[in-house]
């Protein structure tokens, strides 16, 4: 019984033994510790570590701020590749098994060697190669090699700064091998580049280059010693080459106008390809402009622009017409002509010139019109018809002209092709500015110089005629536009009346009752414009009755008398009292009538008025007063007191 605990506790230990077996199994595996990573190509690092047990791979990772690259090898040594030269990255490192992928390790910096230079070899004589590279990104020096390609005799070896050597001395004829590096500011060298260059014959001489005719390139060289056949190289500035084989010492190209050729030419023989010769270059004369297009013709400028064209540093524009000669240079592709003479006919030519070939004297001429001359306004007048007419001279052919006037009330406008034309319609009281304008083919002339234009001041509206008295009429207008005065005109066939006045209203005099007038009023200006306003007639009012008197009829009633002024009329009669006002009408073509019913022992004011045909009462005839008494007799008295002179208003 004694054993038993302790084969229980055994049992336990076995048991949880076996679990950590299990545990530790399906963990990650321990993070991996980088020894070291260096690079010896621009392109890849490599980096070594300890190795992690259980580790079935690593994921090696380089990061440059930029960009991530990873990479999965087998076991250390790794290398991740697809970087970029002359560059600092941070590397890490993950190890892998079945179980998963540990942590990143701790960073370590590692910075990428510097790019090959990428040579250029030639041999520019039988006994030297020349090497050159473009400069290589964090370099600070380079190191060239030179030695035979089959590895026999000397090494030559220089160090430098710049981006080009000459190694000399060498043997004709021979291959060599240029090998050439760079290193960065700590010696660290870089990627090295090999190239293999071959020095065999002497280059032709004496190179002559023609062009006739222009298109025609002719290029010509001396006989070269154990040359047996040529190759002549023409490459123009934008890159187009061609070449000629021959056995013969001339070849002939194409060419094309503002093109800067360069010329080689090499000799051949079984050994090889001569060094380069001299490089010549020929530059054909610069092209003519030829879509020249006038952007503005005005009387006295042209403004004309063109593409560019291909070899011109500089355009000459000549503008002839007759002995008149007008020039402008410019560099660039357009030209303004100025101080031409207006509706003239110029020959006009753009040249282009360069520095080295000068003018292109072949360029074709256009003809270019300036614009007509401005018309010059003569006069302007108005005729019966209230037509403006405007006259004016100019010099133009075929030309057509518009004359405008503009004010504030608008616009108005009339053509023609001669040297006048008419406008109506133009509102009465404004001010106008006229001008006149040519037009051709060639385009519009200049504006000519403004004449002011005023037209008569407007017509007055609601014109009335109102009788003050037998013998004044009031005659009242609205202010018309623009007028100043007025002249009021009241006329018949035995005389007239008038006034001028700055008012809207005036008091004509001397009128003759009973007649028909006409009623007239001019507007005038402040400049004397007169505006003639022809109105409906006028008739004056019935003269006012003569003789008036009253007589007793009975007691209480009154006859009252007048003599009938010249012409038919109506009249009414009134006697104001104290007592009442007292209306009667007589009968037509009578001149009397009677007031029943009046009282006795009061004084009365007689008017006699004419009646218009309107029904109106004028009321400027003169009153009479008279004083009714009262008496035994049935006839009574009637005494005349006199005259009142103050009127009441028609009713």
């Amino acid at each position: 019984m004694a054993g038993r605990p302790e084969k229980r506790l055994s049992l336990i230990r076995f048991t949880l033994l076996c679990l950590k077996m299990v545990i530790s199994s399906k963990t990650a595996p321990e993070i991996p510790t980088i020894d070291q990573a260096y690079s010896k190509i621009s392109n890849s690092i490599t980096v070594e570590w300890t190795t992690v047990p259980g580790a079935t791979s690593y994921l090696l990772t380089a990061e440059d701020g930029n960009t991530i690259i990873e990479t999965t090898v087998a076991n250390s040594p790794g290398t991740v590749t697809g970087l970029k030269a002359a560059t600092l990255y941070q590397i890490t490192i993950r190890s892998i098994s079945a179980s998963g992928r540990s942590q990143a390790s701790s960073p370590k910096q590692a910075k990428t060697v510097l790019a090959a230079p990428v040579l250029e070899v030639s041999s520019p004589s039988p006994d030297s190669i020349l090497v050159s590279w473009d400069a290589v990104y964090m370099a600070i020096g380079f190191s060239v090699s030179v030695m035979r390609a089959n590895g026999l005799g000397r090494i030559w070896k220089e160090n430098t700064t710049n981006t080009s050597l000459t190694f000399s001395s060498l043997d004709a004829g021979t291959l060599y091998t240029i090998k050439a590096y760079a290193w960065n500011a700590n010696g660290i060298p870089g990627d090295d580049s090999t190239r293999n260059q071959r020095t065999i014959a002497c280059a032709p001489g004496r190179v002559m280059i023609q062009e006739e005719p222009p298109g025609h390139l002719s290029v010509a060289w001396s006989n070269v010693e154990l040359g047996d056949y040529y190759v002549a190289f023409v490459k123009s500035d934008d890159g187009l080459e061609v070449h000629c084989n021959t056995s013969l010492t001339q070849c002939n190209f194409l060419s094309e106008c503002g093109f800067t050729y360069f010329i080689s030419v090499f000799a051949y023989n079984k050994a090889g390809q001569s060094p380069l010769g001299d490089v010549f270059n020929y530059t054909t004369a610069p092209c003519c402009p030829n879509d020249i297009s006038p952007v503005l013709v005005s009387s006295d400028r042209v403004e004309i622009t063109w593409s560019p064209v291909r070899g011109a540093e500089l355009y000459e524009t000549k503008a002839i017409a007759g002995y008149s000669v007008v020039e402008c240079n410019d560099t660039a592709p357009a030209c303004t002509l100025s101080a031409l003479e207006c509706d003239t006919k110029y020959n006009v030519t753009v040249y282009s010139f360069s520095e080295v070939r000068g003018s292109n004297l072949s360029c074709s001429s256009h003809f270019i019109t300036t614009a007509p001359c401005s018309p010059e306004i003569k006069n302007i007048s108005k005729d019966a018809f209230s037509m403006i007419n405007v006259r004016w001279r100019s010099t133009n052919e075929g030309a057509t002209y518009t004359v405008t006037a503009q004010g504030k009330k608008g616009l108005f406008q009339c053509s023609s092709t001669g040297e006048t034309c008419r406008m109506g319609g133009l509102p009465c009281g404004s001010m106008f500015s006229v001008t006149a304008v040519a037009e051709t083919q060639a385009g519009k002339s200049l504006p000519s110089y403004s004449v002011p234009l005023e037209t008569v001041p407007c017509c007055p509206t609601g014109l009335t005629a109102a009788q003050v008295t037998q013998s004044i009429i009031n005659v009242s207008w609205t202010i018309g536009a623009v007028a100043q005065t007025y002249v009021a005109v009241l006329e018949s066939y035995i005389g007239q009346s008038k006034c001028h006045t700055h008012q809207n209203h005036c008091l004509l005099g001397c009128i003759t009752c009973g007649i028909n007038y006409t009623v007239a009023l001019k507007a005038i200006s402040s400049t004397g414009l007169t505006a003639d306003c022809a109105y409906q007639s006028y008739s004056s009012s019935v003269c006012c009755p003569l003789g008036v008197k009253l007589y007793r009829l009975g007691p209480n009633g009154i006859r009252i008398y007048w003599q009938a002024s010249r012409g038919a009329a109506n009249y009414s009669t009134d006697l104001y009292g104290s007592k009442g006002i007292f209306t009667c009408a007589p009968h037509a073509g009578l001149s009397f009538c009677d007031i029943t019913n009046i009282p006795c022992g009061d004084v009365y004011t007689v008017m006699v008025s004419p009646v218009a045909e309107t029904g109106l009462k004028l009321t400027f005839c003169p009153k009479k007063i008279y004083s009714v008494t009262c008496s035994g007799s049935t006839l009574g008295m009637v005494i005349y007191r006199g005259k009142r002179n103050d009127t009441a208003s028609p009713r």
